[in-house]
């Protein structure tokens, strides 16, 4: 029918039935891109309301010989990880300590020294923790082994995203996947915040009346990892190891009293000696010296 045929009525109708239309479309869930499954790292992302696995072209490779002064870290890291390749039983894995001494960097080199086993390893962003039964439910049935790295995590009061955590460490009525571990990383032994006036909520008007299952309940997350390692801060000699090594890698050899005292001087601006402030050295040194 032309629409110079339609009465006035019908035409407001039509127009407002296609806005609708638009509407409901915009608010259904997208379509989410097909996963590559012969990717070797992957981020989870959402869009709209649907999440999907987005593959990470390009994959940082860090070598176990870039991190520094954490070798029974390591070798333990190592040994896990070497267990859940072969197929055997192994532990999610907790990795605490200051900021900059490696602990998101060596989960990320010994991943990369099983990558050639075809394990495969996936960000997951605090944000989208609510999603990890969604992942696990997508991984679970599929051949390959998946490490879940969840970077630092920390969770504030009020912050409950820290269940869903707990259901994938734990499992909920579903057992958990054998082929799925969780490696974390947080500045915080018991990812959330402690405080002193907890022990005496009992006493607090209004208060919780049994504080100590209140504290108990904050522990207890971290207590699902089966193991913890903690990364401690470097004194200078293990900071200036690190300088050196990074200035090694990136073509500088000359290395002197001169170069030494700057990197001293870069970690005094910066107000601490760690790993990460010893590789942001060693970029602007080379970047300064490189010719």
């Amino acid at each position: 029918m032309d629409s110079n045929q339609l009465t006035p009525h019908l035409l407001q109708f039509i127009t407002r039935a296609e806005a609708l239309m638009e509407k409901i479309e915009a608010q259904l869930p997208a379509i989410p891109p097909a996963t590559d499954w012969q990717a070797a790292a992957y981020r989870w992302r959402k869009q709209q309301h649907s999440g999907f696995l987005q593959t990470v072209r390009h994959p940082q490779a860090l070598q176990l010989s870039d991190i520094q002064n954490v070798d029974r870290q390591k070798q333990v890291l190592l040994a896990n990880t070497a267990q859940f390749v072969a197929g055997r039983l192994a532990n999610n894995v907790l990795l605490t300590g200051a900021r900059g001494t490696g602990k998101s960097s060596l989960i990320k080199a010994v991943w990369h020294e099983f990558r050639a086993a075809d394990l495969r390893l996936i960000e997951v962003e605090k944000a989208h923790l609510v999603d990890l039964p969604d992942i696990v439910d997508l991984l679970s049935e599929r051949p390959e082994r998946f490490i879940i790295f969840c970077d630092d995590l920390s969770f504030e009061e009020g912050d409950y995203a820290y269940q869903a955590l707990k259901t994938a460490l734990d499992g909920s009525i579903a057992s958990t996947s054998d082929n799925i571990l969780i490696y974390a990383t947080s500045n915080r032994r018991h990812l959330v915040p402690e405080y002193y006036s907890e022990n005496a909520m009992a006493q607090a008007r209004g208060g919780e009346i049994h504080a100590g299952e209140a504290v108990e309940e904050k522990i207890s997350l971290s207590e699902r990892f089966g193991l913890w390692l903690t990364l401690y801060s470097f004194d200078q000699n293990e900071y200036l190891n690190i300088a050196q090594h990074w200035l090694r890698q990136f073509g500088i050899t000359d290395y002197d009293e001169h170069t030494e005292r700057a990197a001293l001087q870069w970690a005094q601006t910066r107000g601490a000696r760690s790993g990460r402030i010893a590789w942001q050295f060693a970029r602007d040194w080379a970047g300064k010296h490189a010719d």
